[in-house]
């Protein structure tokens, strides 16, 4: 019995071992992951993924389904669609710059931009290894088929201030995304549903007329704005480009659900006899900046350089040195936040408040 006893004991100890030795720590994911990373970088480098983002910023939750693709050295193209609303915009990096499309309208933004180079964004793979990798005091556990780390989040926004990052144990394909605020409130929820290295794509995947093609009611022209976002006019005193006559309606006033401490609304004027609908709205106080809202004429449209902004539900381009100006469009209105002294995080909440309101 005793000799029974020490073979079972020895046969336990030896599976233990074994056990042991397929177990990872965080370490050793790192380690991996640096080569994952690097193979991304490397010729044949590319991915493709899709799933679901929700964002908690205003009242009710906003659910967007999000498509990503990559091809080294730096292609991308991630459509994003507004599952209430059935929006859809896509922002596209090519060869010729960056692109934020909207297809179903026929109108495009295109600047000079190192985007995503300089700035992560939450459904981006090579963001949350980055966050990974560079964060010296991440947090690791195991959940189920699942590697979770969590470390400091690096956005535009400084309400996010860490994640959760749900990686497959044995592909490290990434599985949920979870950004958080100071308060450890969700602010951003990623899940993905597909997920997939080494896609084969097209040849015109990442082009822009092909792109726009999709859902397009018309032949698209490209029409100059300067660093404020204003039309520019030719020496002929037209507006550059060739603009389609067709108007999309009023859609009334859309006011912002937040407004910065300090600062009250001091007056809204429909400009009137505007085609495009028009608006100006001005406020005071510890900041001073006005909105403009109108829907423009059916035309793609040509901007300055400037700074790529991810305000969660769309892109939007900061133009402008000692004024500047925060440009998007969403649902077939076009939006310019402008001010001298109004900080770029007061912008993007100012803009994120208006994605749920309708025209008063």
């Amino acid at each position: 019995m005793r000799r029974i006893t020490w073979v079972l004991a020895i046969i336990m100890s030896v599976a233990l071992v074994l056990a042991g030795c397929g177990k990872k720590d965080a370490a050793s994911v790192v380690k991996d992951l640096n080569q994952v990373s690097d193979k991304l970088e490397s010729k044949q480098g590319a991915y493709q993924g899709s799933g679901t983002m929700t964002l908690y910023t205003g009242e009710q939750p906003q659910d967007y389904k999000v498509e990503v693709w990559y091809k080294n050295p730096s292609y991308y193209r991630i459509s994003l669609s507004n599952v209430q609303k059935d929006v859809r915009q896509i922002v596209l990096r090519n060869d010729e710059g960056v692109f934020v499309l909207t297809p179903s309208l026929g109108k495009s933004f295109r600047f000079q931009s190192d985007w995503p180079d300089s700035q992560g964004q939450v459904y981006l793979y090579q963001t949350l290894l980055k966050g990974i990798v560079s964060d010296n005091n991440r947090q690791f556990v195991e959940d189920g088929n699942n590697y979770v780390f969590e470390v400091a989040a690096n956005y535009q926004s400084s309400a996010l201030v860490r994640q959760k990052i749900w990686l497959d144990k044995k592909t490290y394909e990434p599985k949920q995304v979870q950004v958080s605020d100071s308060e450890a409130k969700v602010v951003v929820n990623v899940t993905f549903d597909n997920f997939k290295f080494d896609p084969e794509f097209t040849a015109d995947s990442f082009d822009m007329q092909k792109n726009m093609a999709a859902g397009s009611p018309s032949e698209n022209t490209m029409a100059e704005v300067d660093q404020e976002g204003n039309p520019v006019v030719s020496e002929d005193g037209g507006q550059t480009g060739e603009p389609v006559t067709a108007e999309m309606g009023d859609f009334g006033i859309i006011e912002p659900d937040y407004i910065p401490a300090g600062v009250k609304l001091k007056d809204t004027n429909k400009i009137e006899g505007s085609k495009d609908h028009a608006v100006l709205i001005r406020y005071d106080g510890v900041y001073q900046y006005t909105i403009m809202e109108a829907r423009p004429l059916d035309r793609a449209v040509s901007l300055a350089p400037g700074t790529l902004i991810d305000l969660g539900f769309t892109a939007g381009l900061l133009s402008g040195d000692e004024q500047q100006t925060l440009t998007w469009m969403s649902q077939g209105v076009e939006y310019r936040i402008t001010s001298a002294n109004l900080p770029v995080t007061e912008m993007m909440q100012i803009a994120a408040s208006m994605e749920e309101q309708s025209g008063k």
